[in-house]
């Protein structure tokens, strides 16, 4: 039992902290970062919704939001996106499972195999987040990469050039938080819940034992008694 409420603990911190990293890091904009930032006087950092420019001296920001949803958009902006939010929205169902399926919640006080059936659905579902938050991330990353080994493989300086920034990494620590937590709570659960299963099993025939048990003794002494009782009767009614 201690072992599963360190299991159940360890899998909430990790999976609170990815979705947290997971929707901070969609929601910021710093997913690149100007990379020649000692020859500028401002820092330059583009997200997946607006862009910003925050001033070295003085510490002023100023941003400038993106185009419409439904303007064209560069493919790795729109995929990037998409993954993103999915992943947030995967993440975060899966942290409230898992609540619900904590043994210090009272919810379903009486029903611990529903319990950890909740566990298990809210691994699955951290599990399911970490793919598309990694691939997002993952992928941004090395298009941003690519993109700016290229320009200096053709010595193309166009003033300012791009790295990936910390909400990226914010991304890829999230996502591997994810992977982390849902490997624990379905992995580690499911072990859990055979243990259970075959508890409450092993009582069920017990319990049943005891009562086909009680049964039979019971049906051995009602002919007897019947019996007795019948021959009363009919001596009763001869006289």
């Amino acid at each position: 039992a201690g072992m599963k409420f360190f299991l159940q603990y360890v899998g909430c911190f990790f999976a609170f902290f990815s979705a947290g990293f997971l929707i901070t890091s969609t929601w910021t904009d710093c997913w690149m970062v100007n990379a020649d930032d000692s020859l500028e006087v401002s820092t330059k950092c583009r997200g997946l919704w607006w862009e910003c420019v925050t001033n070295v001296f003085d510490g002023i920001q100023t941003c400038d939001e993106y185009d419409s949803i439904y303007a064209e958009h560069p493919v790795k902006l729109v995929l990037t996106r998409a993954m993103m939010i999915t992943a947030d929205i995967l993440s975060g169902f899966g942290f409230l499972f898992l609540v619900l399926g904590l043994d210090c919640v009272k919810f379903l006080p009486d029903e611990p195999l529903i319990k950890l059936r909740i566990c298990l659905v809210s691994g699955v579902l951290l599990l399911i987040a970490g793919l598309p938050g990694i691939t997002g991330s993952v992928w941004y990353a090395v298009d941003v990469y690519v993109e700016r080994s290229s320009l200096l493989f053709h010595n193309v300086f166009l003033g300012i050039q791009y790295k990936f920034g910390w909400s990226c990494w914010l991304g890829m620590a999230g996502s591997l938080g994810c992977f982390l937590s849902g490997s624990l709570l379905t992995c580690c659960m499911y072990l859990f819940r055979e243990t259970s299963s075959g508890r409450l099993h092993s009582a069920y025939s017990l319990r049943k034992g005891y009562s086909s048990a009680a049964t039979v003794v019971t049906n051995m002494h009602l002919p007897s008694s019947q019996t007795a009782t019948a021959k009363m009767y009919a001596v009763d009614t001869r006289v």
